[in-house]
C-alpha cells in the first residue's frame, strides 16, 4: 500500500518542492498550509507520516504536535520537523512535545529521504497503531429523522421513537437535536437551556472529541442520553458547520448502539453530509397534498445524494383528526413510496407527555399510538439484528 504523508508549512515552496520529491518517491502527499489546517487533514487523512514546520503563523509546530499526540487517531503517527530553527533549545522542545525526528532546511533531499524512510520503517504497519481509532470502534444504528417542512411533528417522532427503542432494546439510545436556535426537545424534556450542540460546533473541527461530545450528552429520566440544540435563533447560523456535523455525527455513532438525529426540515448542507452517515431515514409526512408532494421531492433529493431509496422509510403523522386527511393507501400513490407507519392522532397525549416532561411512550405506554411507535421499535430491531 502506498504510504500517506502530510506535509504543513506555510511555506507554499516547501509545500510544492518537496511535496513533488516525495511523490516521485512514490508516496502519496497530501498538504496543508497552517497549523489548523494541517490538524484537520490529519485526523481526517490519518497519514502514515507528518512533515512539520515550527514557525507557522496561527498555530506552531509544538503546538500541532501536542495536539497530536493527544489525540488517539494521531498519537502514534511519525512526526518529523523540518525547519529553520537551528539552535539547540528548539531541537530539544520539539521532541519533548512529541516529535520523532528534527532536520534543519536547507537540508538535501536525499537526506531527507532517507530520514523519510527510517520513519516508516520503524513505524511499523499502519494497522498496529489503529486499534484506538474510530475506524476500529463500533458503530452503532443511526436514524435520521427529518421532513420537508416545518411542523410535520420531527421532533415528537424522533424522541419518542428514541424512548420506543431504549424500551424494546434496554441498551444505550442517544437522542441527539441538531438543530441549533431552533430546540425544542430541551424545554419538552425539562431540560432547557442546554449549549451542548452550540459549543461543538463553535469551536474548530479537531476540537469535536470523543471526551467533548461525552460531555455534552445529558441523562434524561427516560433512560435516554440527550444532545439538545439551543433555543437562541442567532446559533441557527451555526448549519454552517459541516465539517464539526460530520465529526459529531461518527463520534456519537461509536457512543450508543441506537442514535436517533433529529435533523429537522429539508436539506441544507450538513444534512446532506449527515444523511450518509445514517443507517436508515425516517421522513415525516402528512396528509395533505402540499406535504406529499414537498416529501417526495425530499425523497427524490436523498436519492440524488446515492443513497439507496430502500433505506427511506415514510411515517404518516395525521396530528389532527381530519376528515380532509388523506388515508395511507392514496398518501403512498401519490408520494410513489411505500408508508411504513400511520400515527393515529392523539394531540391531548402529547400535551399530556408535555407537562409530565417526558415521551408519550413512557408516560402512557399501553396508549395506542405508544404501541406504534414501539411497533417501529421492533421493526428497527429486527433490521439492526440483520445488518
Amino acid at each position: 500500500m502506498t504510504e500517506k504523508i502530510l506535509i504543513i508549512d506555510d511555506d507554499v515552496d516547501t509545500l510544492r518542492l518537496v511535496g513533488l520529491m516525495l511523490q516521485r518517491q512514490g508516496y502519496q502527499i497530501i498538504a496543508a498550509s497552517n497549523g489548523s489546517q494541517g490538524l484537520a487533514k490529519a485526523f481526517e487523512e490519518r497519514p502514515d507520516l507528518i512533515l512539520l514546520d515550527v514557525m507557522m503563523p496561527d498555530m506552531d509546530g509544538y503546538e500541532v504536535t501536542r495536539r497530536l499526540r493527544k489525540n488517539p487517531t494521531t498519537v502514534t503517527v511519525p512526526i518529523l520537523m523540518f525547519t529553520a530553527k537551528t539552535q539547540l533549545d528548539d531541537k530539544v522542545t520539539g521532541f519533548e512535545v512529541g516529535a520523532d525526528d528534527y532536520l534543519t532546511k536547507p537540508t538535501h533531499p536525499t537526506e531527507l529521504q532517507a530520514h523519510v524512510k527510517a520513519l516508516l520503517a520503524r513505524s511499523g504497519p499502519k494497522e498496529a497503531s489503529d486499534v484506538m481509532t474510530t475506524s476500529h470502534e463500533h458503530h452503532g444504528y443511526v436514524i435520521g429523522v427529518l421532513s420537508a417542512r416545518g411542523g410535520l411533528g420531527v421532533s415528537s417522532l424522533a424522541s419518542n421513537l428514541a424512548a420506543a427503542i431504549f424500551t424494546r432494546a434496554q441498551s444505550d439510545v442517544i437522542l441527539a437535536e441538531l438543530t441549533p436556535g431552533q430546540g425544542t426537545l430541551g424545554a419538552d424534556l425539562g431540560v432547557p437551556n442546554q449549549k451542548g450542540l452550540t459549543e461543538i460546533l463553535q469551536g474548530s473541527v479537531v476540537e469535536v472529541t470523543r471526551e467533548k461530545v461525552v460531555s455534552s450528552l445529558v441523562a434524561h429520566g427516560s433512560g435516554l442520553k440527550l444532545l439538545l440544540a439551543s433555543e437562541n435563533p442567532r446559533d441557527v447560523t451555526l448549519t454552517s458547520q459541516v465539517q464539526n456535523y460530520e465529526a459529531l455525527v461518527t463520534r456519537l455513532s461509536t457512543l450508543a448502539r441506537f442514535v436517533v438525529l433529529d435533523l429537522g426540515v429539508g436539506l441544507p448542507g450538513f444534512v446532506q453530509k449527515v444523511l450518509p452517515l445514517c443507517t436508515e431515514r425516517i421522513i415525516v409526512v402528512e396528509g395533505v397534498p402540499s406535504s406529499i408532494q414537498h416529501s417526495r421531492m425530499l425523497i427524490d433529493g436523498i436519492a440524488d445524494l446515492k443513497i439507496d431509496r430502500t433505506s427511506i422509510s415514510v411515517v404518516l403523522n395525521n396530528r389532527q383528526r381530519s376528515e380532509a386527511q388523506m388515508q395511507w393507501a392514496k398518501v403512498q400513490e401519490q408520494l410513489n413510496h411505500s408508508v411504513a407507519i400511520t400515527l393515529t392522532p392523539a394531540p391531548e397525549l402529547f400535551m399530556q407527555a408535555i407537562r409530565m416532561q417526558t415521551p408519550v411512550v413512557i408516560c402512557q405506554p399501553t396508549n395506542i399510538t405508544s404501541q406504534q411507535f414501539l411497533k417501529m421499535a421492533d421493526t428497527i430491531l429486527e433490521r439492526e439484528k440483520a445488518r
